[in-house]
């Protein structure tokens, strides 16, 4: 028989966030299953309801059936509640291995479904929970989460971190077996030559008619974004500021960039999102608490220069005054600096933005999904060699089928 290596995988996806909801574990989500369609491989999604409270709803991405299951709202963002469906879908399904994105609620149910049914998981880790919590110095709370985040990850066969911060930070509480995983960009629909097309052009017209440097936000409003901190660049001379996202943040934003010379975009997509990201001369990324920092690739990816706090998934992404710039969080003076400098140095930004691109052309999702891939064959292989004789009817075909 061919080895499972050598046929099509059937792959579960747990995601606590799905269309419509647009950030960066939908988008990784969608991309691997992209990448799934194309490589012949079969999948589902079990996802909280968008619609909220639905219980049941099957809809479709790239052919593969969606489970929408009952949830709530948490500033504007589907909270999945807890229920038997899960368990029921991964039984029927009976896939190779459970892909467990960004785990809470949800997905933590998942994972131990998982795990009663005999499935090998991979968890992904891509939301900081803990980090939020202290943000709002909320102690009680920050533990609670590492405890929360602890028993899910420490459930799972694999546990998949897209930085070095996250790895430590997960090491510091003893969740074991963690590997790094990042993510993919696309190279084509973010390139620098986009900055030639004539909808560039004239989107820079639009919002900098007289020429001026056009600096901007784009990515979600929400409070762990921080982008209020762009007040701090009030008065630099010769500067147009661009935001474009939406979320429960973007009146505080307004509020705090009141009187200065913002053109609002509104969340965008497709070629309307990669030619406000051409037209940017320069990026700037707030938040000091994201585990990746994915808008920081594709600005990276458009030849955009990049200035990003000096914590979480940039330090990864960024080499400081190579390909991007890196700021002392909290420190809105260094901040300001930065950029006031790079406003003022042409010259500087185009190198930054030249080194951004080279850093990325490695990164395309085709070859991010294939080392995803063979983490879905070692959690696989693990749970084989852990456990032979306690196996669910998925796990069970993948034994007979690894026998020749």
């Amino acid at each position: 028989m061919e080895s499972i290596r050598e046929r099509p995988l059937r792959v579960a996806i747990a995601t606590e966030s799905f269309l419509p909801t647009t950030n960066g574990v939908t988008t990784s989500v969608c991309r691997v299953l992209d990448y799934l369609r194309a490589n012949g491989h079969e999948a589902i999604v079990i996802t909280p309801s968008a619609g909220l409270g639905t219980a049941g709803t099957q809809t479709r991405y790239a052919g593969y059936r969606v489970y929408e299951l009952p949830a709530v709202a948490y500033r504007q963002f589907p909270v999945g509640l807890p229920s038997q469906q899960a368990q029921k879908i991964l039984a029927d399904f009976a896939p190779d291995v459970l892909h467990a994105a960004s785990p809470f609620i949800l997905g933590g149910q998942a994972i131990d479904a998982a795990e009663r049914l005999g499935i090998p998981s991979v968890a992904v880790f891509q939301t900081d929970l803990a980090g939020y919590a202290a943000r709002n110095h909320l102690t009680a709370a920050t533990r609670i989460a590492w405890r929360i985040v602890r028993r899910i990850h420490l459930k799972a066969g694999l546990t998949l971190v897209p930085s070095t911060s996250s790895m430590a930070d997960l090491e510091s509480v003893g969740i074991e077996r963690l590997e790094r995983w990042g993510r993919g960009v696309d190279l084509e629909r973010y390139h620098p030559n986009n900055r030639l097309r004539p909808e560039t052009e004239a989107l820079r017209a639009r919002l900098a008619p007289n020429g001026e440097t056009l600096v901007g936000y784009i990515g979600r409003m929400a409070p762990e974004k921080q982008v209020e901190r762009f007040a701090a660049l009030r008065g630099i001379p010769n500067v147009r500021f661009v935001m474009v996202g939406d979320g429960p943040s973007v009146p505080s934003v307004t509020r705090a960039l009141a009187g200065m010379p913002v053109s609002w975009l509104g969340r965008l997509d497709g070629d309307d999102l990669s030619t406000a990201w051409s037209a940017l001369d320069l990026f700037v990324h707030t938040g000091d608490e994201e585990t990746f920092g994915q808008t920081v690739q594709e600005a990276q990816a458009s030849g955009v220069a990049v200035v990003a706090p000096r914590a979480g998934g940039p330090i990864d992404l960024i080499e400081h005054g190579v390909n991007g710039m890196l700021f002392t969080p909290g420190d809105a003076a260094d901040l300001r600096g930065i950029v006031a400098g790079l406003v003022a140095d042409p010259a500087l930004r185009l190198r930054i933005g030249e080194a951004g691109r080279r850093s990325v052309l490695g990164k395309s999702w085709a070859s991010v999904c294939e080392t995803l891939l063979s983490y879905y064959h070692r959690a696989i292989g693990d749970l084989q060699i852990a456990a032979p004789g306690t196996r669910s009817h998925a796990a069970r075909r993948t034994r007979t089928a690894k026998v020749s």
